[in-house]
């Protein structure tokens, strides 16, 4: 029994890119589910309409997924890109993995009380710090940089609304 479980895991390893094809293929079918589920007036909307790209774009995995997963077991496998500098015999860093969770949660809590520019701020600034940065001066103004303009070009420019937090009339 337990030849059978470790050929089993042999095969599974050998062909663990079968993993990106399923999860492919069910963020496909999550989008065309979606999409079908849109409800949209044809008079309103005209010949194209809330569900065109959404449907093309689910299409697109359905077929990526199932022509990767042929590919998969008709024995391809994925290269590693000429300049890949992972070692894979070293462990993860699950102090980075952790930090930069804790970063994107942190994000996600604050951005209603304290506004996207404070939360982006903290956002950029904690991803740098978890990345490795160590520039105490600097990073946190690049951080403050990035977080206004980006929140200038979504809400003024392009008119997508961002919270602005305590900062909404002074922005």
């Amino acid at each position: 029994m337990s030849t059978r479980k470790g050929n089993l895991a042999a095969w599974w390893r050998e062909r663990s890119e079968l993993g990106v094809g399923v999860l492919l293929f069910v963020l496909g079918a999550l989008v065309l589910t979606d999409a079908l589920t849109l409800d949209a007036d044809l008079a309103g909307r005209g010949p194209v309409g809330p569900a065109t790209v959404p449907l093309v774009v689910g299409c697109g995995l359905l077929v990526v997924a199932v022509l990767l997963s042929v590919d998969v077991l008709r024995g391809g496998r994925g290269e590693a890109e000429a300049g890949e500098d992972v070692d894979l015999t070293e462990p993860a860093d699950w102090r980075t993995v952790l930090l930069l969770a804790g970063v994107f949660l942190a994000f996600a809590v604050l951005i209603g009380p304290v506004g996207f520019p404070v939360a982006g701020a903290l956002l950029f600034w904690g991803a740098a710090y978890a990345l490795g940065s160590r520039h105490f001066h600097r990073d946190p103004l690049i951080a403050a940089a990035l977080s206004l303009l980006t929140y200038v070009v979504f809400d003024k420019l392009l008119g997508v609304p961002l919270p602005g937090g305590p900062l909404m009339g002074v922005i």
